[in-house]
C-alpha cells in the first residue's frame, strides 16, 4: 500500500513537471486550473443582435403649443376656461368687448361702398342728361366771358342812364312835394301833384315799352323803379288832394331820402357798367370757361387708365380695411386652434387684455427636447429609434422615435454648441407632465445575427490597439487576439479570432497587458 502510494505520488509529480515543461514550451498556454473556475468566470461566444447608442437628457414638452394673443388692448367680457381644462378645436375660450370693433367694421363697409360707386361711375358711359348739363355749363361760362369782353351794349347804357334820369326826376318831384307839403295846400298844389302823377304814368309806360323790347335785368329793374315812382306820385296826389298835415310832411321827407338813395344806386350801376373789366374778373371768367370745357371733354372721353387704376387701388384698399375690421372683430373671440390642455389664463373678466391671453398645449403630441452636442449630431437622424426614461419613473422604458433636429444651434451662453433634437414620445400609460426631466438612449447603429462576446471577457492593449480573450481549448487556457466591430454597454461584435460556442475565461491571469475591457470590466 505504501509503495503503491509512493509510486502514484511520484507519477503525479512527474506528470506535473511534464505539464509545466509543456506550458513553458508552448509560450501562450498555461495550466488551466479549470477545476477552480466558477460558473460566472466563464462566458460563451454567441450570435445575436447588437445596437450602439448615444445618450442625452432633456425635458418633456408639447410638440404643439399655442400662445393666443389679443391685438391691441381690449376689455375682457367673458372667460370660459380655467387652467387644466381640456378643450377641443373651435371652442371659444375668451370673449372681448366688440362695441368699437363693430363700429369700425360698419365705417369700413360704408367707405368700401363709396369707393365701389366711384369706380362704377368711372367705368360707366355718361348719360345724355350729364352731357347736356356739361354743355350748358360751358355755354353759360362762354356767354359770361363774351359779355365781359364786349362790354355793355348801347341799349344797356341807355336804360341805365334813363334810370339815373328818372331817379333825378323823382328827387326833384319829392322835393317839390315836400315844399308843397310845408306850405298851404292850394289848387295849384293839387294840379302840380296831378301833373307829377301824369309824368310818372308816362315814365311807367316808357319803362314798360323798353322792357318789352330789351328784356333783361336792367330793363326789368327800370320797370320796377317806374312802377314805384308811379305809386308814389299817385299817393302824393291823394295826399295833396286831401290837404297837408304833420304826417304828410314826414312822409314827404322820407320820399325825398328814398329818391336820393335810388338815384345813387342807379348812378353806381351806370358807373360800373361803363368801367372796363378788372384783371381778376377777366381771369375768373377765363378759368370758368376752361374748367367747363375740361369737364365736358373728360365726360366725353371717359376715365383714363390712370384714373381707373387709382380708383381700383382705392377699392382694393377699402376691401383690405373691411377685411382687417372683420379680422379684428373675429379676434374678439379667442378660439382654440386644436385639441389640447389649457396651461395658462392670464386675464379675468373686467380687465383690459393685451398680449398673450391664453396658452394651450396638445397633450397628445408630447415629445422630449434633447440638447445634443454637435460632436454627437452626426450619428443622429430623423426616424431613429430611442428609448426614453423619466426621472419620475426611472425603471420604465418608453420606446420613442427622433422626430426632428433643429436647423440651427441653441444659444445658451456657455459657448458649447448644441442642437435641439425632438423625440416623439411613444405610447405610455404614465401620467406624464410637461416639464418632466427625461433621459434618452438613441440607437445609433444596429447589427443583426452577429458573433458577440461579453465586454468583461475582452482585454485591450491601448498602445497597440489590440484586443484579446482567454480561450478555453481542451484542458488549457490560451490568450487569443480578436478583431472587434460594433459594441454596446454589454457586448462587442467579434469579426475574427473566436467562433460561436467558444468558452472564454474572465479575468484569467495570463501575462499582464495594459488596459481593461472596453465598455467596462470586472
Amino acid at each position: 500500500m505504501t509503495q503503491n502510494r509512493r509510486k502514484n505520488r511520484l507519477a503525479l509529480i512527474a506528470l506535473g513537471v511534464i505539464m509545466l515543461l509543456a506550458a513553458c514550451a508552448g509560450g501562450g498556454e498555461a495550466e488551466s486550473g479549470l477545476a477552480d473556475l466558477a460558473d460566472d468566470d466563464v462566458v460563451t461566444v454567441f450570435s445575436g443582435d447588437l445596437a450602439a447608442s448615444a445618450t442625452a437628457s432633456g425635458q418633456i414638452e408639447a410638440g404643439q403649443r399655442a400662445s393666443l394673443s389679443v391685438s391691441g388692448s381690449s376689455l375682457v367680457s367673458d372667460v370660459l376656461v380655467r387652467v387644466g381644462d381640456e378643450v377641443t378645436a373651435g371652442d371659444v375660450l375668451m370673449t372681448l368687448d366688440t362695441t368699437e370693433l363693430e363700429l369700425n367694421l360698419t365705417n369700413a363697409q360704408q367707405a368700401l361702398r363709396a369707393k365701389e360707386a366711384s369706380l362704377a361711375a368711372l367705368l360707366d358711359s355718361p348719360s345724355e342728361y350729364e352731357i347736356a348739363a356739361a354743355e350748358a355749363d360751358l355755354a353759360s361760362a362762354q356767354a359770361s366771358y363774351d359779355d365781359l369782353l364786349d362790354g355793355p351794349s348801347a341799349e344797356e347804357i341807355e336804360i341805365s342812364e334813363a334810370g339815373v334820369a328818372q331817379a333825378n326826376a323823382t328827387i326833384y318831384s319829392a322835393n317839390a312835394s315836400l315844399n308843397n307839403t310845408l306850405s298851404t295846400v292850394t289848387e295849384a298844389d293839387v294840379e302840380a301833384a296831378r301833373a307829377e302823377l301824369v309824368a310818372a304814368e308816362a315814365q311807367l309806360e316808357q319803362a314798360q315799352e323798353t322792357n318789352e323790347r330789351f328784356a333783361n335785368d336792367r330793363t326789368h329793374n327800370a320797370l320796377i323803379t317806374a312802377e314805384n315812382s308811379y305809386a308814389e306820385a299817385a299817393a302824393k296826389f291823394a295826399r295833396v288832394s286831401a290837404g297837408a298835415d304833420a304826417n304828410s310832411v314826414n312822409q314827404s321827407q322820407a320820399e325825398v331820402a328814398a329818391a336820393v338813395s335810388r338815384r345813387d344806386r342807379s348812378q353806381a350801376e351806370l358807373d360800373e357798367l361803363l368801367l372796363d373789366p378788372t384783371d381778376s374778373e377777366l381771369a375768373n371768367v377765363i378759368y370758368n370757361v376752361a374748367q367747363a370745357q375740361y369737364n365736358l371733354d373728360e365726360l366725353l372721353e371717359g376715365a383714363s387708365d390712370a384714373q381707373i387704376a387709382i380708383a381700383e387701388a382705392e377699392v382694393a384698399q377699402a376691401q383690405l380695411d373691411v377685411a382687417d375690421a372683420e379680422a379684428a372683430l373675429a379676434d374678439a373671440q379667442i378660439i382654440a386652434p386644436f385639441d389640447g390642455l389649457i396651461t395658462a389664463v392670464n386675464f379675468t373678466v373686467g380687465e383690459y387684455a393685451s398680449g398673450i391671453a391664453i396658452e394651450l398645449a396638445d397633450m397628445n403630441s408630447l415629445e422630449v427636447v434633447l440638447s445634443v452636442d454637435e460632436s454627437d449630431l452626426s450619428v443622429i437622424s430623423t426616424g431613429q429609434q430611442a428609448n426614453i426614461t423619466l426621472e419620475t419613473w426611472p425603471s420604465t422604458n418608453i420606446p420613442s422615435e427622433v422626430a426632428s433636429i433643429a436647423p440651427s444651434a441653441a444659444e445658451d451662453g456657455s459657448g458649447i454648441i448644441a442642437y435641439d433634437v425632438h423625440v416623439a414620445l411613444g405610447e405610455t400609460d404614465l401620467p406624464i407632465k410637461i416639464g418632466m426631466t427625461a433621459d434618452a438612449n438613441l440607437i445609433t447603429e444596429e447589427r443583426a445575427d452577429v458573433l458577440l462576446v461579453p465586454n468583461v471577457a475582452i482585454t485591450a492593449d491601448r498602445q497597440s490597439g489590440q484586443f484579446f480573450v482567454n480561450l478555453i481549448e481542451g484542458e488549457t487556457i490560451s490568450e487569443v487576439e480578436i478583431t472587434i466591430g460594433l459594441r454596446d454597454n454589454n457586448n462587442t461584435q467579434v469579426l475574427s479570432g473566436v467562433n460561436e460556442g467558444d468558452n472564454l475565461v474572465i479575468d484569467y491571469q495570463v501575462p499582464i497587458r495594459e488596459g481593461g475591457p472596453p465598455g467596462g470590466g470586472r
